[in-house]
């Protein structure tokens, strides 16, 4: 399929400005032929007019309506086929079946979120009935529902080229909550972008939606912030560095109007194993941790960057087991030079740590843009000590924190930042001690593991993919499941309104036979 490199606005393409990029792909180190253009101011402003004026339609389409657009979506990206998978191999690096599995989450996603507002529970409505005899005060009729917020602004990540990206999560939750979306492109992976975005306009104009309810551009950063200030955008979804996190953040707050940014930015992810559980099943979990260490060599927000145990005889046996898996794993191509570079020079800053020891690295030789798996191990004393011990590697590298007791590690544990996930390995016996724990666990991260590995997140409505900063800039939101769509919704609440003119979650009758919170007790129908 022949790429044009324009921007998408609304139902139309463009390509008005002078400055151009091209896709570069990891695997064979060199640019791809076809060239995409930056949009300008004024394509932007374009961009957002038409999002605006969507909102006021697209905001009064019913559920039904919204849950055929999103499975069109869904269709429409299928319908893309081998074209699809072969772009996006070529702009991220990552292997074929790894794109096809992510293709397959990002319109399973889509469906889930169509299923979900088909049933309208999701706008949380509350009612409390009038009581005009209530002494010494009577209490008026009061409803309470969630409406769409507006416009989302949506950067795509780099290590997601599907299910972070153009009809990703941001925007497939953004959709589903009744708000057009802008959608910034990773530059990464502009061709992938290019075709998702047409796959979203011909479901859009399938399902009857509103001109602008969806628009795509390419920018430099002075753009995106651009992007970030412009006052039609209501909200803000980010997948990221910390760095460039933090940039939109700031630009957000700065705004006459500040509004919310979900920033995912950085994340370690610690795994704690108790003695019990390397004594009854080292070998398991040195198999298990390796793999989710490796794992997309290394380029999950959930990859497990630190892990916790105790410096004793039941760790040197797994730790040995742990070497000879992490030295026969073989490197793998980074998504881009950038971050190859970044990983290089964060392992070489680790090397450089007094007290820190590289214990292993992989045997095989790394090609080009290939990152190579790298084990160190470094005391608890000297990792609490250190706070460049604490931050993000991005790749397949992790950190080994030797503790001396089980109130070590626990102090160790807590000399960190926010995280997305905490892991914890127990035996038959260590209930007790995971207990001890589980209060510091949940105040560092969003989701809490036992007995298993951080990497691989389901799409589900129980999921939290959010946890404290710095992993998210809101550890109240998640990015992942169904409750990513309150993120881009706000409540309202009704006061003594005659029945005809509330909205038809609210209504008496309860004509979209909804889940509701009758004075407090939750009724259907």
């Amino acid at each position: 399929m022949k790429l044009s490199g324009k921007n998408n606005i609304g139902f139309s393409w463009s390509a008005s400005g002078s400055k151009t990029f091209r896709a570069f792909d990891p695997a064979v180190n060199d640019f791809l032929k076809e060239e995409f253009f930056l949009a300008t101011d004024e394509e932007l402003d374009q961009i957002m007019l038409l999002a605006q004026n969507a909102f006021s339609v697209y905001r009064k389409k019913t559920n039904a309506e919204r849950a055929l657009f999103l499975q069109a979506i869904a269709d429409e990206i299928m319908a893309l086929g081998d074209d699809l998978i072969s772009r996006c191999v070529a702009e991220s690096g990552l292997p074929a079946a790894r794109i096809t599995g992510e293709r397959a989450r990002t319109t399973g996603q889509l469906r889930l979120f169509a299923e979900t507002i088909r049933k309208g529970d999701y706008v949380q409505a509350r009612i409390d009935p009038a009581l005009p005899d209530r002494k010494p005060l009577p209490r008026y009729d009061l409803r309470r529902m969630s409406i769409p917020l507006g416009p989302v602004l949506v950067f795509g990540a780099s290590n997601f080229p599907l299910a972070f990206s153009t009809a990703g999560g941001d925007t497939a939750s953004a959709l589903a909550a009744g708000c057009p979306v802008v959608v910034k492109a990773h530059s990464s992976h502009p061709g992938t972008n290019e075709l998702i975005s047409l796959a979203i306009n011909r479901a859009s104009q399938k399902s009857g939606m509103p001109e602008g309810v969806f628009s795509m551009f390419y920018a430099d950063r002075v753009l995106g912030i651009k992007a970030v200030e412009h006052p039609v955008i209501k909200a803000v979804g980010f997948t990221g560095s910390r760095q460039a996190g933090m940039s939109i953040f700031k630009a957000a707050m700065n705004r006459n109007e500040p509004i919310p940014v979900y920033a995912e930015m950085s994340a370690v992810n610690p795994v704690i194993l108790l003695p019990g559980a390397l004594q009854e099943n080292g070998a398991a979990i040195a198999e298990g941790l390796a793999a989710s260490i490796t794992n997309g060599t290394g380029q999950f927000c959930t990859n497990p960057g630190i892990v916790f145990t105790l410096d004793n005889a039941a760790t040197e046996d797994f730790l040995q087991e742990l070497i000879k898996r992490i030295r026969s794993t073989s490197p793998g191509t980074m998504l881009n030079t950038n971050i190859y570079k970044a990983y290089q020079e964060s392992v070489s800053r680790m090397k450089s740590i007094p007290g820190v020891v590289q214990i292993a690295m992989t045997e095989k030789i790394a090609g080009i843009n290939e990152g190579a798996p790298v084990l160190f191990t470094v005391s608890a004393e000297r990792f609490c000590s250190d706070h460049r011990l604490r931050e993000e590697v991005f790749g397949p590298s992790s950190l080994i924190v030797l503790c001396q007791s089980l109130q070590q590690l626990e102090t160790a544990l807590g000399c960190m930042d926010g995280q997305l996930t905490a892991t914890v390995h127990a035996g038959k016996s260590e209930n007790g001690a995971v207990s001890d724990l589980l209060p510091l666990m949940m105040q560092k991260a969003g989701r809490i593991l036992f007995n298993g590995f951080p990497t691989g997140v389901e799409v589900s409505p129980a999921q939290q993919h959010g946890g404290p900063f710095p992993a998210t800039s809101d550890a109240r939101a998640t990015s992942v499941g169904t409750a990513a769509m309150e993120r881009f919704m706000r409540p309202v609440a009704f006061q003594h309104f005659p029945d005809e003119l509330l909205p038809d979650a609210l209504k008496a009758e309860n004509p979209l036979g909804i889940v509701r919170l009758v004075e407090n007790h939750l009724i259907k129908g």
